[in-house]
């Protein structure tokens, strides 16, 4: 629940997750796993690699977080969503345990996930890291291959204050002699990396330094370039180790990842008269890149539909924004939501100039009437704001 409430729910501890598994009698190990972590790209990355692995003819589980509309959007297989009833039976049945072990809401979920892939006898589930790696609840796993997208500024107050810490907390899903590909690096991470893959006798990939094809993909964000790499490196990995995946499938995969996966949020088209585009990118590297593309589009005027949680660090994420905008500033509906009126005021500070609305609803219901055909409307700052859009 540490993306809802904040530190304070968040364990970082594997004790629980190990002892859950036990008593479910290890589910995990009843399917092969890739292992997805990474600031940004993982959530993509993963839906590439399961409909990738669909369209290769495998049954796929595909675990990840957080979830934008509906709780069960965190547990596929085959990218059709876990059912209601197979939730509610499973807290019945080991409420006692859960409550009697203090679990958190991560932990219960990741043991459902498992528990519910070996009774849908998937053939692999891609697993996504929910917060670092080293000890995040997914880490119990021995995958076919590793996979840490990049590494940027995030969570700073769980994983540390610089790139070489948080590398290291990603690190820690680096297993012995299994493969791991890295998808981007900067001097301070790469030699990290390095280290941790040698002492484990790891095999090490930099998807930076391969020959990739030129695939394209149904997802229209230009950073997906990176994730498409990074995911085609390591299904080159599966190939080596003997899993049936053709150039065939990697290419009707690529182009099928919301229609196999439900993928929601990523450069996502809602209207295309004003067109609204929404996307969940919510730290310095990610809004970068969303920032670039926006500046891209053609437009008379542009509307942003902005709000962000109260742990944000403005002063680096709202230089970021264009002041040739109008704004909609609002708060999420979470309990770590910032304060609209703060967001307005340190808004202004840097430019960025417009009114505050009591709702996200509000604020976007605003933007539409505003907004005229030529125009676009930008909806994002948390992945909370766009779960409310959506």
């Amino acid at each position: 629940m540490y993306q809802r409430v904040g530190k304070a729910a968040y364990k970082a501890d594997l004790s629980n997750t190990i002892a859950l598994t036990k008593h479910l009698e290890n589910p995990e190990r009843s399917f092969k796993t890739v292992h997805v972590a990474g600031t940004n790209g993982k959530g993509s990355t993963s839906h590439i690699l399961a409909s990738v692995l669909q369209e290769a003819g495998y049954k796929v589980g595909l675990y990840t977080s957080p979830h934008l509309k509906d709780f069960r959007e965190r547990i596929k297989a085959n990218g059709e969503m876990i059912p209601k009833r197979t939730v509610t039976a499973f807290v019945k049945k080991h409420k006692p345990f859960f409550e009697a072990n203090e679990l958190s809401f991560f932990e219960m979920t990741v043991g459902l996930a498992f528990d519910y892939f070996r009774k849908s006898e998937v053939d692999v589930a891609v697993i996504e890291v929910g917060l670092g790696g080293r000890l995040d609840s997914t880490n119990i796993i021995r995958p076919e291959v590793s996979i840490i997208t990049n590494i940027g500024l995030d969570h700073t107050r769980f994983l540390g204050n610089t790139l070489a810490e948080i590398a290291e907390e990603k690190a820690g899903i680096i297993k012995k002699e299994v493969p791991v590909v890295i998808g981007e690096t900067v001097s301070e991470t790469k030699s990290i990396f390095q280290k941790t893959a040698n002492d484990r006798k790891a095999p090490i990939i930099f998807a930076e330094d391969e020959k990739t094809s030129n695939f394209t993909s149904d997802l229209k964000g230009n950073y997906q370039k990176h994730n498409i790499r990074t995911a085609e490196v390591a299904i080159r990995t599966l190939q080596k180790k003997g899993w049936a995946v053709g150039i065939q499938h990697i290419a009707k995969g690529l182009q099928s990842v919301v229609k196999n996966t439900g993928l929601l949020g990523r450069w996502q088209i809602l209207n295309a008269s004003p067109k609204v585009i929404c996307d969940t990118a919510h730290n310095v590297e990610g809004l970068s890149l969303i920032m670039r593309q926006l500046r891209k589009e053609k437009k008379n005027r542009l509307h942003v539909v902005l709000g962000v949680v109260e742990d944000k660090d403005l002063d680096t994420i709202l230089p970021l924004f264009p002041s040739r905008a109008t704004y909609y500033f609002c708060k999420p509906d979470v309990a770590r939501g910032l304060d609209v009126k703060i967001l307005k005021e340190k808004a202004g500070q840097f430019g960025l100039i417009g009114e505050l609305h009591l709702s996200v609803s509000e604020a976007y219901r605003n933007a539409l009437v505003a907004a005229e055909k030529e125009d676009v409307i930008y909806i994002g700052g948390s992945t909370f704001v766009v779960a409310e859009v959506l």
